[in-house]
């Protein structure tokens, strides 16, 4: 394809969305490099699910430490990657929501939040944002067919929430280009006409 030199997309998204999916096909197909999400390093996950409200500030000090080393070894790099969710998206949407709602003090938050503007205003910016939009049913499919443990916790109305605060940042976000796909009906599984059209609007953005 041809895209400016390195160029760096992100895939966001709600969980279960199908993001890991699309990065890793995506990157097969055009010989990219796949970032893709720390979860399965962060300690604190299965303990955050279980109780938001102690451990939300410390999984999301872990997230927050692992993508800005994933974002700075892409900016620094020589390769085009697609990366599994942004830094933007843990501060925006994951850490917001848990302040918004009791699980993380106001003294935590304002901690939390100075570190990663100071952060966002010297990061290379991606070159395009992909935002993989579903409804909460479709989401609640998708993260029970996977079958992880620890997200079998997670209620509709937790997605719901992320769901809004996904759709707010996505209308405010400038930062780069933002392309939104609504993917109710998409299979990603499926190496087909949906992938093929996905994969064509990203060419002619990046193009």
């Amino acid at each position: 394809m041809s895209s400016p030199p390195n160029p760096f997309v992100v895939i966001a998204g709600n969980i279960g969305v199908g993001k890991s999916t699309l990065v890793q096909r995506l990157a097969e197909r055009w010989g990219w490099q796949a970032a893709h999400e720390p979860n399965a390093d962060n300690p604190y996950l299965a303990d955050f699910y279980a109780d938001m409200r102690t451990w939300g500030f410390h999984s999301q000090i872990f997230f927050l430490a692992k993508r800005l080393e994933q974002h700075n070894g892409i900016g620094e790099g020589e390769c085009a990657v697609l990366q599994d969710r942004s830094v933007y998206e843990d501060a925006e949407i994951f850490a917001r929501n848990l302040y918004l709602h009791g699980h993380m003090s106001e003294r935590d938050w304002h901690t939390y939040y100075a570190l990663y503007q100071t952060m966002a205003q010297i990061m290379r910016p991606p070159s395009l944002v992909v935002y993989l939009r579903a409804s909460i049913d479709t989401l609640s499919r998708r993260v029970a067919q996977r079958n992880r443990a620890y997200e079998q916790t997670i209620p509709r109305e937790y997605l719901a929430q992320i769901n809004t605060l996904y759709d707010e940042w996505a209308e405010r976000f400038t930062l780069a280009p933002l392309i939104t796909i609504e993917s109710d009906q998409l299979n990603w599984s499926n190496i087909g006409d949906d992938f093929d059209h996905v994969a064509r609007r990203i060419q002619q953005v990046l193009q």
